[in-house]
């Protein structure tokens, strides 16, 4: 049995993902919303993959519903954190998560979703995630 809230309670969720990917194009400069998409996509599992279990499922539920699904896709808990140890094994991960073409891409979509990212993710969560990473690493991000 549906309920009228339903709807409502889609549209939001769908609304919430659709205004990330716009302002991740938006820091882009690009109006390609896949591409965009990509990006965010790529980004957070680069994240995710090199962040703890329990700092993993902590910033995901902060994402917006759809969002957060495409953060767990093809996620293998047990095989985390992995060993990113420097920003150029990070931006590979992020450029091939993404399916950019090179470093500097990867570069341009880790800067456009951390803007997103500190605009919707509590301080605190991005601190912590932060703290998970090798200190290069935590350089990309935090610039």
């Amino acid at each position: 049995m549906t309920t009228s809230a339903e709807p409502t309670i889609l549209q939001r969720s769908v609304e919430q993902a659709r205004r990330w990917i716009d302002e991740t194009a938006a820091e882009l400069g690009a109006d390609d919303k896949r591409a965009a998409y990509r990006a965010l996509k790529g980004v957070l599992h680069a994240l995710r993959d090199r962040s703890t279990v329990e700092e993993s499922a902590q910033l995901a539920s902060q994402l917006p519903e759809l969002i957060r699904g495409a953060f767990y896709e093809n996620w293998t808990p047990a095989r985390t954190p992995e060993r990113y140890r420097n920003a150029g094994e990070f931006l590979d991960r992020v450029r091939d998560q993404a399916g950019l073409s090179g470093e500097t891409e990867a570069s341009f979509a880790v800067d456009a979703v951390m803007k997103v990212l500190r605009r919707h993710v509590s301080a605190g969560e991005l601190e912590d995630i932060l703290a998970t990473m090798p200190a290069p690493v935590r350089e990309l991000l935090e610039a």
